[in-house]
Order: structure tokens, then sequence, then C-alpha cells
């Protein structure tokens, strides 16, 4: 069951909060979450940190520009006995509101509030669940750390 990915995938999701308090929401128009309320999120790319590809993937599908707040969460599992699907769930703000939806990925986008995804039919399972209990804490983003340039990193990004 080798996909183009390998067996080894590596995803971002976000929770993109706006000065109103409401969360940033997609109805995506293909996979598993098709025609229901989720997070934006995509595939890491290479040459792009984490944190790079989750406002990339943010900007990409909706036309929101964001600031990374912190790591919150990671959800993990196997699919098929054989692949890796990991996805690290990122805190971010609005630094825009002008909603410009990539329609070939996604069929509506919309800030709403807590409280009407927590009781919303075509929320998924994650914005359901954050909904309800929000997030405590968060990892911090610190990216001027420089292990050094025998390592050749172009990009080096530490979240604690």
């Amino acid at each position: 069951m080798t996909t183009k990915r390998g067996n080894v995938w590596l995803a971002v999701s976000g929770i993109v909060e706006n000065d109103k308090g409401e969360w940033l929401v997609v109805k995506k128009t293909y996979g598993g979450l098709k025609g229901n309320w989720s997070f934006p999120a995509g595939f890491v790319k290479a040459g792009e940190t984490v944190d790079q590809a989750i406002k990339r993937e943010i900007q990409e599908e909706t036309g929101i520009q964001t600031e990374i707040c912190g790591l919150i969460g990671v959800r993990s599992g196997v699919i098929g006995k054989e692949i890796s699907d990991n996805m690290l769930i990122f805190r971010l703000h609005a630094k825009s509101s002008e909603i410009s939806p990539q329609e070939k990925e996604v069929s509506d986008v919309k800030f709403k509030s807590r409280e009407e995804l927590a009781i919303d039919q075509a929320s998924s399972l994650l914005v359901v669940y954050f909904a309800e209990t929000g997030f405590q804490s968060s990892l911090n983003l610190y990216d001027t750390f420089n292990p050094g340039k025998h390592f050749g990193y172009e990009s080096y990004h530490l979240f604690f």
C-alpha cells in the first residue's frame, strides 16, 4: 500500500483564532472529512519546517495569513498496518480576515464560534473535541537557535 508519500506521512493542522475568538474551519472537497468542518491541514513538503508548512497550508486553502502561537497536539495512527500517519496540531492567530477559499480543495471556509462548532453535526471529531475542551497549554516556537554550520541546516526551529 505504498503511496506517493511513502509509508511515513507527516501532516500539519491548525486552530486559527481571530480577534473575536472564532476559529477558522474548512469543508474539504475530498477524503474522509469531505463535507465536514475541519481545521485547515495538509502535508509537509520537502524543504520546509512544520511551522512553515502549516502557515502555507492555511494561506493556500483559505487566504488567511497567520502567526504561530504554539504546538498543541500530535495525532498519530497506522493505516492498513503499513502507513504511519502523523499530524502536528498548531495554535495560530489570524493576521488577516479576508477569506479566499481554494475551491479545488475546500467547498466552504468560515470563522465560527467554539459553541457553534461543538454542536454542529458537520464538525469533525477533532473540531468537536477542541471546541468542548479547549487546550490548556502549548509548546512555543523558538527559531533563533543555531546548532552550528557543520549540520547544514537551512532552517532550524524548536518547540518547547
